[in-house]
């Protein structure tokens, strides 16, 4: 019997994204609520606020917190809790873990594929690669299989 790669689709992908966004969620709320006495904040809650620009430090902070989840996991294990709960493991096309250079490069590119709206761009590149490869997974040289 020969063991055939299984590369994963964008709902299986999606999956794993949701749930590592529910992690980060997990983290988010509870810490707005600590630091800010709110757990989802409002325009007026946030450091500036101008016109349609609303930001805060503590977004910042959560979001370099979340790239550096997604680079650091993906580049040194092959997977995010997302992608470990579901089977999948980021490899390069060769095989083996990425390296961290590799899944910087998928994920700055994740702003591409988001384009224009809803990840789209990296939805229909997928449907249309027999790897299922995201434009980010072919710059990179990474692809992200199923292993159960």
């Amino acid at each position: 019997m020969k063991n055939e790669i299984q590369y994963a689709g964008p709902w299986t992908r999606f999956l794993a994204l949701l749930v590592d966004f529910l992690l980060f969620c997990a983290c988010f709320f509870p810490t707005t609520r600590i630091v800010k006495g709110v757990w989802l904040m409002s325009p007026n809650d946030h450091h500036w606020v101008h016109g349609w620009f609303v930001f805060d430090p503590l977004c910042l902070i959560f979001l370099v917190i979340r790239m550096l989840y997604m680079f650091f996991l993906e580049g040194w294990l092959g997977v995010t809790l997302g992608k470990w709960l579901l089977g999948l493991r980021v490899l390069r096309q060769e095989g083996g873990r990425p390296g961290l250079w590799r899944s910087a490069v998928r994920n700055v590119l994740r702003l591409v594929d988001s384009l224009p709206t809803l990840n789209i761009l990296g939805v229909i590149l997928m449907l249309r690669s027999p790897e299922r490869a995201r434009f980010g997974d072919r710059i990179a040289g990474t692809r992200v299989i199923r292993v159960r």
